[in-house]
């Protein structure tokens, strides 16, 4: 019997228009369990002392761990294309989400 490759299989995404316009998100804040990564997208505005989660997006580690691949890759390929890509200066920002403390 000849060895047959499984034909490809194709995922069909749908995007509504309410998701395509998206959610704009100046920081991120990143904790985590020994089973999920817990990613919270926030627009922080200057001067205001107060800011709202957009987005939280929840993962297991092994798919946190793609999406940081999947990140680095992209970054490399659009500095590659657009020239790198400077950091500015760190701010420290005095919050607490009352969540457990993220390692780095």
């Amino acid at each position: 019997m000849e060895n047959q490759t499984p034909p490809e299989q194709q995922l069909n995404i749908e995007l509504s228009e309410e998701m395509a316009d998206g959610e704009y998100a100046n920081l991120a804040v990143i904790t985590h369990s020994f089973a999920e990564f817990v990613l919270d997208f926030v627009n922080v505005m200057p001067n205001v002392p107060k800011a709202k989660v957009k987005s939280r997006i929840i993962m297991t580690p092994q798919h946190a761990k793609r999406l940081m691949r999947a990140l680095i890759d992209n970054v490399k390929r659009f500095e590659t294309a657009h020239g790198v890509i400077k950091d500015q200066e760190t701010v420290a920002l005095p919050f607490n989400f009352g969540g457990p403390t993220a390692q780095a």
